[in-house]
């Protein structure tokens, strides 16, 4: 820039700051304790200016891939895969919540989620992939065996999937019961099954690490379903699916220990 365009830009800023901005009686030239202050400013917007240019530029996590799962589904294995997943797809940030199947599927019908594993009694047509889950009554190994009249229930709070079919098969067997415990997670609820508060239908898988036992009692119990779902049928959402099945596969083959939470003193 020429010396006239360079003092005709510092007058108009002078002009709209409305401050001397340059001694210009000094040699060498030299700012003024107001043109000192703008310095700082102006520093601190180019800063910024940088700063966006740099994260515009870079494409990590401008896509997004929104994925629902049931809470004993987020195992180690299934948190590699996503972790793996982030890593060669930088441009991808993997949103995953946990949460109750029936709330799972009806978030990801009105369109919130992309990707979802719902557990229920039959597989949708549009599935990607399904897994039979097979389902215990379990007790805890310190119950003599023999429960009272009524029998005492350790259930998940409303609008859990097992809740409703635990009440249909004791409802089945005619005996007559109440709940002891409900809990928010699967943990909480095992661990109620584990303390003898009483029975509670759950899947085979879940309950590795725990001290509980099949309630011989009750027999068998009709297996459920782990379904997957997915809007998408392109990558890098086909991978990830796949990835994701063959987790649920292997789960079924030797079901992953159970990770509890050590007790804090």
């Amino acid at each position: 820039m020429t010396q006239s365009t360079i003092s005709q830009q510092l007058a108009r800023l002078e002009e709209a700051v409305g401050q001397t901005l340059i001694d210009r009686a000094a040699r060498p030239v030299a700012p003024t304790p107001a043109g000192e202050r703008l310095l700082g400013y102006a520093r601190r917007i180019l800063a910024l200016q940088q700063e966006a240019e740099t994260v515009l530029g870079d494409p990590a996590g401008t896509t997004s891939i929104r994925i629902g799962v049931p809470e004993d589904i987020v195992s180690a294995a299934m948190a590699k895969v996503f972790g793996d997943f982030a890593k060669r797809h930088r441009e991808i940030r993997l949103d995953v919540t946990a949460g109750l199947s029936r709330d799972l599927t009806r978030r990801y019908r009105t369109g919130e989620f992309d990707i979802v594993i719902v557990k229920e009694a039959e597989a949708g047509a549009d599935c990607r992939a399904t897994f039979p889950e097979a389902m215990v009554w379990f007790e805890s190994t310190s119950t003599p065996g023999k429960w009272s009249d009524p029998i005492p229930l350790v259930a998940f709070t409303p609008g859990g999937l097992y809740r409703e079919a635990m009440f249909e098969r004791i409802e089945h067997e005619q005996r007559r019961w109440y709940i002891a415990f409900s809990g928010s997670s699967l943990h909480n609820v095992l661990v109620g099954v584990e303390a003898g508060l009483g029975l509670s239908l759950l899947p085979r898988s879940a309950a590795v690490g725990y001290r509980v036992r099949p309630y011989a009692a009750f027999g068998t119990e009709p297996s459920m379903v782990m379904s997957l779902y997915a809007w998408e049928n392109a990558e890098p959402v086909t991978e990830l699916v796949e990835r994701m099945s063959a987790v649920l596969a292997a789960r079924l083959d030797k079901p992953e220990p159970s990770r509890r939470p050590k007790n804090r003193r």
